[in-house]
């Protein structure tokens, strides 16, 4: 008989504006703005009071301010929110034996086997304790058979709170939930599955596969099962990493440079989101060509430390165009950041420093929901990660 499965999702509340308010309790109770406060600014994180007239995170700073005029704009502290984060990481890492860590401020906690010897919602409830007696965060979390049902869990706990979905009763849970709160649903899905008369999960869990593949290609059957609480993923150990690689063999070898070029862009895209993820900077780029005969080439420079696409991108070409022989056909390509460290990016004198950072926080929350192609540059339109491994681990 397989083991019943017990995933713990972990998610810090409105964690930019928590930090800031560790720093400033005259921030308590009032609308928060994360971000920059100039007209092209955007917002990185809200509070929930801010959320009540309509704020969200990577709404134009401007509109924001419009529909929250009375609140209080605060520029923001990547280093203070690594630090915090890193202190959540270190905690939940003395706690429990496996554990995933998808963003600054998530995380997925496998407590398979662990109720033999201690009931796993007790296990979660006291870890999150720990979490807030330490740092004075506040954090919710959900427990389920499964990481999709666990995360909407979690959203339904929110602020402050925790949930339990026993086995056997996901898609009761899910079934009065709007769709919208199924992750990777995003507002494009949700317009198409309400011009259907899909509005509710509940609605979803009896539409059959076949209609939903009509309109959402493969992604109806993902839809489908994660509607059902039904998701087998597992959580994906947490270490600390050395280097970061992603590389893509194509099926048939690849003459065009325009093609390569956009992919190699897509692939630095990835591995820079996962570097902001983990809180670190990369100080070595690497571009590795394979061509159809098997001769392998590598070319890699120093760069400044940083964890900005923007950065690397005019560096990434020139190593692309000294790596590629012209006119040779290419079966595999990959890009890798080594040298990784702690921190964030220092800033040149001319660069944009606080607008970038505080989009790279709006872009990453956006696509740590959602998904890691959700929201990407318009040079890399109609690269899917799924075309090349984003994450190989070095």
């Amino acid at each position: 008989m397989e083991e019943k499965r017990h995933i713990v999702h972990i998610d810090l509340d409105s964690f930019f504006v928590s930090v800031e308010r560790l720093h400033d309790k005259s921030l308590e109770g009032k609308p928060v703005l994360i971000g920059g406060s100039s007209q092209r600014g955007v917002v990185a994180s809200c509070s929930y009071e801010a959320r009540k007239f309509g704020v969200h995170s990577a709404m134009p700073m401007k509109k924001a301010l419009q529909l929250c005029p009375h609140a209080t704009v605060v520029g923001g502290n990547y280093s203070s929110y690594s630090k915090a984060s890193a202190h959540v990481t270190q905690i939940i890492k003395d706690r429990v034996p496996l554990f995933e860590k998808t963003s600054i401020d998530e995380f997925y906690i496998d407590l398979t086997g662990m109720d033999k010897f201690y009931g796993c919602y007790q296990i979660a409830s006291e870890l999150r304790q720990s979490v807030i007696k330490e740092t004075g965060l506040p954090i919710s979390f959900g427990l389920s058979s499964n990481k999709t049902v666990s995360k909407i869990a979690t959203g339904q706990a929110k602020p402050s709170g925790q949930l339990y979905v026993e086995h056997g009763r996901e898609k009761e849970f899910l079934a009065p939930l709007p769709v919208s709160k199924i992750p990777m649903v995003g507002e494009k899905a949700c317009e198409v599955l309400y011009s259907i008369g899909i509005h509710k999960i509940g609605d979803l869990q009896v539409q059959s596969v076949n209609n939903l593949e009509r309109h959402f290609g493969k992604m109806g059957l993902i839809m489908w099962n994660k509607a059902n609480g039904i998701d087998n993923s597992q959580v994906d150990p947490y270490h600390e990493r050395k280097s970061i690689s992603s590389e893509n063999t194509f099926e048939k070898d690849v003459y065009d440079v325009a093609r390569m070029e956009q992919l190699i862009i897509s692939m630095l895209e990835q591995l820079t989101f996962k570097l902001r993820l983990e809180n670190k900077v990369a100080s070595c780029l690497a571009i590795k060509i394979r061509y159809s005969n098997f001769d392998t080439f590598t070319q890699q420079l120093s760069i400044p430390p940083t964890h900005s696409d923007i950065l690397i991108i005019p560096e990434l070409k020139k190593l692309f165009a000294k790596a590629y022989q012209n006119g040779r056909p290419v079966r595999l390509i990959g890009v890798r950041l080594s040298n990784l460290s702690e921190g964030a990016y220092q800033p040149g004198l001319f660069d944009n420093h606080e607008r970038n950072e505080n989009l790279y926080k709006a872009l990453d929350k956006l696509n740590s929901r959602f998904g890691t192609k959700t929201v990407s540059r318009a040079a890399t339109f109609g690269i899917s990660s799924r075309e090349f491994n984003p994450f190989i681990r070095d």
